[in-house]
């Protein structure tokens, strides 16, 4: 791997301090004469027409595929981060396949505990794709440390299982301009880029966060974004990666000769004092939309970087923000550019109160860019707030919280027009299609899964449950072509089909 690489100054342009002030002032919204923060109890359509380029990401792209090759690629489908797959979702489906035959388990260590993991955690979310062949795999990374190959219909290995050195957490991504590549990362500290043009995959190349020291952790949970031939992600050591991936393909072979354009570091001295610790740790996914890329790091700051002259080194910050907790979960980015987070609820610093837990943001204005709030208490003085990332329909967010209820909320003005309790620690990102919201519920009661009719957005109604039993779905699912592919920490994967 070649090395060209600066770390970059973080010098905010046109955007607030991330410090911020506690916004004595924050603006209404005009349109609904609602106030603009909302605090609720500790309890559109999609189109399959697939984006032809993967340049930068204009506003075109929102809420469709990413890339040339039929399938969802990665995790929330592409690099808005706003597309949830290929309808319809099935009626009242049932299990059609379990793999594999025994549990996906693993020993890991987090600090001095050592334990068994098994399945699939979050985020989890499962590429599914039709390969050149006319197959329908699905590919994902499980608790046993590998990354595995699955038949969409049978649910048989298409290839043996590439393992790792420690668990994978995150999503993986294919490659969107038809490279065989497949990308991902790991707790055994490695970015991977594995080559799947033979039968059996391949390590063609890695980068190791040791060898780029940070200030919280080595893990590698981000999911990559592969945006005209550049791949961006973050590292649990806190570092924003731009990586020129340099994509060749003769005989049928696949090679890549990898440069690190950028590595911009997520905290400074100001951001560590704010809150108290270290963990300023990226563990959420890059979020890119018109020549800007976007991410939060578990220190509550959320960075807007230029990326218009990425390949020259630059990656000036244009906007800067500070949340005051974890933001673990995706920033999500409609068609008119503006940022929607969701925080956890962890520190509890006064910050926390101020913000709110689930935001909307104006990446633009040189004054306060919170559009709106909502908060999300915890039960009884519990953690709260949300590790799942949203969905974004046509003028409605779906918001699953780690206290247990599904939101829908206005994106106008940020009011909470209907919830419902879905059972404590729903991680797993809720999938819109069409008209139908699919929720992954009661995680503490076995896993199920619902799913509601949203033709009247801000009044769902339930269609369908059908429990699990045996494990918590913590993983985001995949729907395509009829079906949903999911797995579960009950230490295996699942797919469903109507009858």
């Amino acid at each position: 791997m070649r090395l060209i690489w600066i770390t970059l100054i973080l010098l905010t342009v046109g955007a607030c301090d991330f410090l911020g002030d506690p916004y004595p002032d924050r603006e209404t919204i005009d349109q609904v004469g609602a106030p603009t923060t909302s605090t609720l109890p500790p309890q559109p359509t999609t189109t399959t027409t697939t984006t032809t380029t993967t340049t930068m990401p204009p506003s075109v792209s929102v809420g469709r595929p990413w890339g040339t090759v039929n399938g969802v690629l990665q995790f929330r489908g592409n690099p808005q981060r706003n597309y949830y797959g290929s309808g319809p979702i099935p009626d009242r489906p049932e299990v059609v396949w379990r793999y594999p035959e025994s549990a996906m388990c693993s020993t890991s260590s987090v600090g001095a505990e050592t334990r068994q993991w098994c399945g699939t955690g979050w985020t989890g979310q499962p590429v599914v794709w039709v390969r050149p062949d006319g197959i329908t795999e699905v590919i994902f990374g499980a608790y046993d440390r590998a990354v595995h190959f699955v038949d969409a219909q049978s649910g048989f290995e298409t290839r043996p299982p590439f393992v790792t050195g420690d668990l994978i957490k995150g999503s993986v991504t294919l490659d969107p301009d038809g490279f065989p590549l497949l990308y991902f990362g790991s707790r055994d500290n490695k970015l991977r880029i594995l080559a799947l043009d033979t039968d059996t995959p391949y390590e063609i190349w890695s980068l190791d966060s040791a060898d780029h020291p940070g200030i919280w952790n080595n893990d590698w949970d981000s999911n990559p974004s592969i945006v005209d031939g550049i791949l961006y992600e973050g590292g649990e050591n806190g570092f924003f990666f731009a990586i020129e991936l340099n994509r060749t393909l003769e005989a049928g072979r696949v090679a890549v000769d990898p440069i690190i354009l950028a590595k911009v570091p997520g905290w400074n001295q100001e951001l560590i004092n704010a809150v108290g610790d270290s963990n300023a740790s990226i563990e959420s996914s890059i979020a890119i939309h018109n020549q800007r890329a976007y991410f939060t790091n578990s220190a509550g700051r959320v960075v807007g970087l230029d990326i218009s002259k990425i390949r020259q080194g630059e990656a000036p910050v244009v906007f800067d923000f500070w949340a005051g907790d974890d933001i673990d979960a995706t920033p999500i980015i409609d068609d008119e550019g503006f940022v929607y987070i969701a925080v956890e609820l962890e520190r509890f610093l006064p910050r926390s109160s101020e913000v709110g837990q689930i935001v909307k943001l104006n990446p633009f204005t040189d004054g306060d860019p919170i559009r709106w709030s909502v908060s999300v208490p915890g039960i009884d003085g519990e953690d709260g707030g949300l590790w799942s990332t949203p969905a974004l329909g046509n003028g409605v967010l779906y918001a699953s919280t780690h206290p247990g209820n599904l939101l829908a909320i206005n994106t106008i003005t940020g009011e909470v027009m209907w919830q419902e309790p879905i059972g404590w620690h729903a991680w797993s990102s809720p999938i819109l299609i069409d008209q139908t919201l699919l929720v992954a519920v009661d995680c503490d009661a076995g896993g199920a899964l619902r799913a509601y009719d949203v033709t009247q957005p801000f009044a769902p109604q339930r269609l369908w449950e059908q429990p699990l039993g045996s494990g918590c779905i913590e993983s985001t699912p995949t729907v395509f072509n009829g079906y949903i592919y999911v797995g579960s920490r009950d230490g295996f994967f699942y797919a469903w089909g109507s009858n």
